[in-house]
């Protein structure tokens, strides 16, 4: 183990002998003259040598100090430059953005070439998944949520509300029993999503068909996916009637691989976050991919719903 001398008294020493001033050293350091003092006198003990002639009105360095100084100098300059490296490599190099697979696919991946041209110093490594991540464990920096945004020691901002439609194939307004009407859904198969560990009501069948009066349908029937990009394709391959977010169906709606039976959309208490931990939430990498998040699903409709 090394055994360095204290650290504030190095400080104290090198401020005070490049300045020859223990006044002037303290106003760099914001300390008062005294400890100045103080923390060279703990330093002379510590080396066993006098550092400084004290004079009435001005101080000289001794022989020793002379020869220590240079040494202490390159020390500082060299803590300083690795102290920038540090800084760079939390700035830029990779960031690892953890986000609700739905969301990632739907959406992050469209617009994700745009943040690359914008930051190209920054390298995103995409983690799609839905449960919660553990930050520090997964080497994650920031992440989009799926939930009620309590995420206790995080920054949190909200990104959009979670609204949901009834989506299907167009050829369920066709043939045996069409569906003009929510009653009608009681002769079809409904596909549902499992959303995990989610500490909210999220948006499914039974909260739907309550909300337009329906209560002759058996909402718990029907296949179920734990992913709801699986769900919104089911649905396109006429498997069933899905209930799809808005915001990740619009590709297969302007397709025509999917229809709206009825525009009655259902707004959930959950909604999409962006998250990150407090003691790194601004970094410039995790800031600017943040702040590039929320501007570009603003300027989309995003956060419109």
């Amino acid at each position: 183990m090394r055994k360095l001398p204290p650290l504030n008294g190095l400080r104290a020493f090198e401020a005070a002998a490049r300045l020859l001033s223990f006044s002037r050293a303290a106003e760099e350091l914001f300390v008062t003259p005294a400890a100045i003092s103080h923390q060279i006198k703990g330093l002379e003990e510590f080396l066993g040598i006098s550092l400084f002639r004290r004079l009435p009105r001005a101080v000289m360095l001794t022989d020793d100090a002379q020869q220590i100084l240079p040494l202490v100098s390159e020390a500082f300059d060299k803590l300083e430059q690795a102290g920038i490296l540090l800084k760079e490599s939390e700035s830029t190099g990779v960031l690892t953005v953890s986000s609700a697979p739905t969301f990632a696919q739907k959406w992050l991946l469209e617009h994700l070439e745009e943040f690359s041209q914008a930051y190209p110093d920054i390298n995103v490594r995409l983690d799609a998944r839905l449960d919660t991540v553990d930050f520090d464990r997964d080497g994650v920096d920031i992440a989009i949520r799926l939930g009620a945004g309590k995420y206790p020691g995080m920054r949190v901002d909200q990104l959009f509300d979670e609204q949901v439609v009834p989506i299907c194939h167009p050829k369920f307004l066709t043939g045996p029993h069409p569906l003009k009407h929510p009653e009608d859904l009681k002769y079809h198969t409904l596909l549902h999503v499992d959303w995990g560990n989610i500490n909210a009501p999220f948006p499914d069948w039974q909260m739907w068909l309550a909300s337009v009066g329906v209560e002759d349908v058996d909402y718990t029937r029907g296949p179920v996916f734990t992913v709801e990009s699986m769900a919104i394709s089911a649905a396109a391959r006429g498997t069933g009637i899905a209930l799809g977010s808005t915001y990740a169906i619009r590709e297969e709606l302007q397709s025509g691989q999917l229809i709206i039976p009825f525009d009655r959309r259902l707004t959930s208490e959950i909604s999409y976050w962006v998250v990150a931990p407090e003691r790194t939430a601004d970094q410039y990498k995790v800031k600017a991919f943040r702040e590039w998040l929320l501007r570009r699903a603003h300027e989309t409709g995003l956060s419109g719903g």
